[in-house]
C-alpha cells in the first residue's frame, strides 16, 4: 500500500479544496487521496443500488475512472462529494441498462429433480425478499431509496445531486417507496 494514502487522515475543508484544485490538474496522488476516505461508501452505495457485488465494484470502479475523465470540468470545488456521488449514480444506471438487456437465465444443478429437496417448509428471509425487491424497482426509484433510506442523505443533498427541487425528491421517495411495497407484497406471496 502506498504510505501516502496509508497516513491519510480525515482534511479540512480548505486542504480537500486544495487537494481538487491539484488533482484536476493530473495530480494522481491528490485524486487518490480524495478518493481513499469515499471508496467504502460509494461501493456501500453502488451494491445497494445493483444488487450484487460484482456489480457494484464494475459501477464503483467505472464511476472513479469518469471522475477523473470528467475532474477538470469540475466547476466548484466544495462540491465534489454532491458530483462524485452524481457519477455514482449515473455509472450504476448504466450498468443497470446495460445488464436489463442482457438477460441470464440460470439453470440450477439439481434443475431435473421432482418435488422439494426437503421436507421443511420454505422460510421467508426479510432480507432477502427486500434485496429482491428492490432488483424489481427501476433504478431511479432505487437510488433515491438508496440514498435516502440506506445512505441516510437529507432529502436537501439528493435534490442537489439529482439537480432537481427538493419537493419532487419527496414526490419520487413517495412513490419509490409505494413501488417498493407493492413488490414486497409481490414477494410474500
Amino acid at each position: 500500500m502506498d504510505p501516502v494514502i496509508a497516513d491519510a487522515r480525515p482534511l479540512p475543508r480548505t486542504s480537500q479544496a486544495d487537494l481538487v484544485d491539484r488533482a484536476r490538474r493530473g495530480d494522481t496522488a491528490a485524486f487518490e487521496l480524495l478518493l481513499h476516505d469515499r471508496l467504502d461508501s460509494l461501493f456501500r452505495a453502488a451494491w445497494a443500488i445493483t444488487g450484487n457485488e460484482a456489480d457494484a465494484r464494475d459501477a464503483s470502479q467505472e464511476a472513479c475512472l469518469s471522475a477523473w475523465r470528467q475532474l477538470p470540468r469540475l466547476r466548484d470545488v466544495e462540491a465534489f462529494d454532491v458530483w462524485l456521488n452524481r457519477v455514482l449514480l449515473n455509472s450504476c444506471r448504466m450498468l443497470l441498462r446495460k445488464r436489463r438487456r442482457v438477460r441470464e437465465v440460470a439453470i440450477a444443478v439439481d434443475y431435473d429433480q421432482v418435488g422439494p429437496a426437503s421436507d421443511e417448509p420454505e422460510r421467508f428471509d426479510d432480507a432477502d425478499a427486500i434485496a429482491r425487491a428492490l432488483r424489481r424497482l427501476d433504478p431511479d426509484a432505487r437510488s433515491l431509496l438508496v440514498l435516502h433510506h440506506i445512505r441516510h442523505e437529507p432529502l436537501e443533498r439528493i435534490a442537489t445531486v439529482l439537480g432537481i427541487p427538493v419537493g419532487t425528491v419527496k414526490w419520487r421517495l413517495h412513490a419509490a417507496r409505494q413501488a417498493l411495497a407493492a413488490a414486497l407484497d409481490g414477494e410474500q406471496r
